[in-house]
């Protein structure tokens, strides 16, 4: 049966509104809470019938849930997306200012855009045209928006924290991760929506380091510079193992009937050969290398107060991204065998395991798969690790279908654009995520 209800029209424009508004979640010590309570003001004005009919309960200052009571008592949905956004600057080379929320070209452009105001917004699009036909889903639907994903807040851990103690487990999980992308491979292209199954954890770590102060002109043979120096490149090249997760078999196995020639002899060699693939996707560097180990980006150097003295302490802030099959103290272990100084102290400033990778076969993954259906027929539906870090791992402790899509189409341009310069999303996008979500709350089993 054919469901084809009235799609208000104006949501370009809605998300133009949103972007405009400043929600800034690293300058909030600095700015305070205005622009979040803006926010949250402004959804209770686009989205009415939400407001009226799901019941809404605030999550600290910065998370906001709404529920949506269903027709059974099946386990309940977590739809998920946030609504803070990382810095940007008129001066960065925008082509429009980040957050005027302009519309051009078929395109709304603005901080946000992709990551996450346009998720969101499609996602009560969908939940608001249900409402105005007076759909009822068949199992209860949460909506969860937090306000400091991108700073790594305690909201979505509070969230989580609250449904574990509720007792709420959810059935389906689904936050930001993948998008549909026209080239999932660097050999491959077809149009593909990359449902993110597992996501890496992330580590911060500090290697600090002493020595003797004192004038530049009588240096000892290490300094603590130098120390840190020697052990920042001594994680180059990279030290870790290169392991092919169970999900990126899964990945290269679901696009092979979609291949041709050299391109699909190469995906049935690889899906074979996981040994081979990691080695392979190592060489390729970038994204695909990063999918088969840990990442180690040094990210800030600090020590010295002129240029005639030497520094006492010196220290460098490194950033990883743990691949499956490690934790955290299984990198520290390797970092300090590869950096071999004792006299380096590693001090890790957080640390998250990776995730675990939710299946791929289940009822849960297939309502995804038939969701992309719906709004993106020409897309193949495959699984991938993410690499970076979302809120939904808060979830992954004891929920057992996490899964990490936004529903937008993302080229390779906009994917640069995450978190850089010109970020934008196509209108015709916008339409297809809300009927994403149309077709997945629609789809819900008792």
């Amino acid at each position: 049966m054919s469901h084809s209800p009235a799609v208000r029209p104006g949501a370009p424009e809605r998300l133009s509104r949103m972007i405009r508004l400043q929600t800034v979640s690293a300058e909030v010590d600095r700015r305070g809470f205005a622009e979040f309570d803006r926010f949250r003001d402004l959804l209770a004005e686009l989205y009415p019938l939400v407001h009226e009919h799901l019941a809404f309960e605030p999550v600290t200052e910065l998370g906001l849930l709404y529920h949506w009571r269903g027709r059974a008592d099946g386990d309940p949905v977590v739809l998920m997306a946030h609504f803070d956004v990382v810095p940007a600057h008129d001066g960065d080379g925008w082509t429009f200012p980040p957050f005027e929320g302009r519309i051009h070209d078929g395109s709304v452009w603005g901080r946000g855009a992709l990551d996450d105001k346009g998720p969101l917004l499609v996602l009560l699009e969908a939940v608001e045209n249900l409402l105005a036909e007076g759909f009822v889903p068949s199992r209860d639907v949460y909506l969860w928006f937090g306000g400091n994903e991108e700073s790594y807040g305690d909201a979505a851990i509070a969230a989580a924290r609250r449904f574990e103690e509720r007792g709420v487990i959810p059935w389906l999980v689904l936050d930001e991760g993948g998008a549909v992308v026209d080239a999932p491979l660097p050999f491959l292209k077809v149009p593909a929506a990359m449902v993110g199954v597992g996501e890496k954890g992330v580590m911060t770590v500090r290697l600090r380091a002493r020595g003797d102060g004192g004038h530049a002109s009588a240096p000892p043979r290490l300094t603590a510079a130098a120390r840190v120096a020697r052990a920042v490149a001594r994680l180059d090249p990279n030290p870790f193992p290169k392991r092919m997760p169970r999900s990126m078999r899964a990945m290269l196995a679901s696009f092979t009937p979609h291949a041709r020639g050299g391109a699909r002899l190469l995906l049935s060699a690889l899906t074979a050969l996981p040994w081979l693939t990691a080695r392979v996707f190592a060489r390729l560097g970038g994204e695909p290398a990063a999918l088969v180990h840990t990442t180690v980006a040094p990210t800030m150097l600090d020590g010295g107060s002129a240029a005639n003295v030497l520094p006492a302490r010196a220290s460098a802030t490194v950033n990883l991204r743990v691949a499956m099959g490690e934790d955290v103290d299984s990198v520290v272990r390797r970092l300090r065998r590869t950096i071999r100084d004792r006299e380096v102290e590693i001090e890790v400033v957080e640390g998250y395991a990776p995730s675990p990778e939710s299946p791929t076969e289940g009822p849960q993954f297939a309502a995804i798969v038939d969701a992309v259906a719906a709004s993106y027929p020409e897309a193949t539906t495959a699984p991938y690790l993410m690499m970076a870090a979302t809120d939904s791992r808060h979830f992954h402790r004891y929920a057992p279908a996490v899964y990490r899509f936004a529903p937008l189409a993302m080229s390779a341009a906009q994917r640069a654009s995450v978190h850089g310069v010109d970020e934008h999303v196509s209108i015709d996008s916008l339409e297809r995520g809300e009927r994403f979500h149309r077709a997945l709350i629609r789809s819900l089993p008792e």
